[in-house]
């Protein structure tokens, strides 16, 4: 069984900083990439930042140059530091990871149960 476990979330006022970690645990063979994903109320998913096993990361344009996605291989863990936050960065975080678990053959995704961010004006 896999788990991906977030923290991190909070309430912070406009313009400040936070720092959001996920660790995936359990029968883990392999990490492909990983991810972080968020849902405003109303909204769909979408994608904030995700960082290959190489540790290439690709952004959001609404968070570029702001967010930033690092991973430790060695841990199984990825964190995303969010700097300079407005109220639209508001909304629920998901982190994700592609990954092949042990008695399996193929990778799959899975996912955290998510951490709330509330950026006030």
């Amino acid at each position: 069984q896999v788990q991906l476990v977030e923290s991190g979330g909070g309430l912070v006022q406009a313009g400040g900083s936070l720092r959001l970690s996920c660790a995936a645990s359990g029968s883990i063979v392999s990490i492909n990439h990983m991810g972080w994903y968020r849902q405003a109320p109303g909204k769909q998913r979408e994608l904030v930042a995700t960082i290959t096993r190489g540790l290439i990361a690709n952004y959001a344009d609404s968070v570029k140059g702001r967010f930033t996605i690092s991973r430790d291989n060695a841990k199984n863990t990825v964190d995303l530091q969010m700097n300079s936050l407005k109220p639209e960065d508001t909304a629920v975080y998901y982190c994700n990871a592609n990954l092949r678990s042990s008695g399996t053959v193929y990778y799959y995704t899975a996912w955290g149960q998510g951490t709330q961010v509330t950026v006030s004006s």
